[in-house]
């Protein structure tokens, strides 16, 4: 008898969560198709029109523009500083390394606000103007912990001999690190580029305390759920959702054919 509702409780709990969290992604898929007027709060009717518009709201395809430019320039940096960050933490040692590993944890685990309001207080005491610039500065202060953690799990699967062997072939250390050691981090750093790029994207709350004057995709949605969000933005989330999607099924199929090849030699 246990047995048989251990069979069925852990499918129909992980269903009903699975089902929990595509409700929302179903929502904005479905109403992305709605002939709205002024609010998108009910269904109109169906139609095209918002796909075939997609900027037809004022300045949604402005903010959506802002938002990809700044997490594409925060994820390079993010992706480039938190990489050498990783190699440098998991294949050195020196005097302060428990604490140059504890700093990398703490912005995961400071909240959001104070993060912000940090960043915000620094800016306005340096003078700076708010704007693009330190909006990708703040957005890439916090991508580099997510891109150290993901590339230092990546650095210590990573066999030393296999560098040491190049080494042995009169391989120059630039050399051994992008012929032999940059391929084997290649999946972790793309891996923890994509992460980087999706937390710049999605952030709010410390874009909204350092953008100035600058809208973002999030900002324009905040402000836009005062007086009815468009369904333009729909429109935007749902092609955000399916290009995401689309992206880790084709990893998980390369990566599927790769270990295919690989079995086959």
């Amino acid at each position: 008898m246990r047995k048989t509702i251990g069979r069925w409780l852990v499918p129909v709990f992980g269903g009903l969560a699975f089902i929990f969290l595509l409700v929302p992604i179903g929502y904005v898929f479905a109403f992305s198709f709605n002939d709205a007027g002024r609010t998108n709060l009910s269904w109109r009717g169906f139609t095209l029109e918002n796909w075939l518009n997609p900027c037809g709201a004022p300045a949604v395809c402005e903010a959506l523009g802002n938002s990809l430019q700044i997490g594409a320039a925060a994820t390079v940096m993010a992706t480039i500083l938190g990489t050498a960050i990783a190699i440098g933490l998991v294949r050195y040692r020196f005097r302060f390394n428990a604490t140059a590993n504890m700093l990398i944890f703490l912005p995961l685990a400071t909240p959001e606000v104070v993060l912000g309001a940090s960043l915000l207080a620094q800016f306005l005491n340096i003078g700076a103007e708010l704007g693009m610039g330190t909006i990708i500065i703040a957005h890439t202060m916090f991508c580099i912990s997510f891109v150290v953690v993901t590339v230092k799990a990546r650095v210590a699967s990573l066999d030393p001999k296999l560098e040491e062997a190049a080494a042995d072939l009169y391989a120059s250390p630039l050399q051994a690190f992008w012929r032999v050691t940059f391929p084997l981090l290649l999946p972790g750093i793309v891996a923890a580029a994509l992460l980087a790029f999706a937390m710049s994207f999605d952030d709010f709350i410390i874009t909204n305390f350092n953008s100035g004057n600058v809208d973002t995709f999030p900002k324009f949605i905040y402000v836009a759920a005062t007086r009815g969000i468009p369904a333009q933005a729909n429109v935007i989330g749902s092609a955000m959702f399916l290009i995401a999607l689309a992206i880790v099924i084709g990893g998980q199929v390369l990566s599927h054919r790769r270990s295919k090849l690989l079995a086959a030699r």
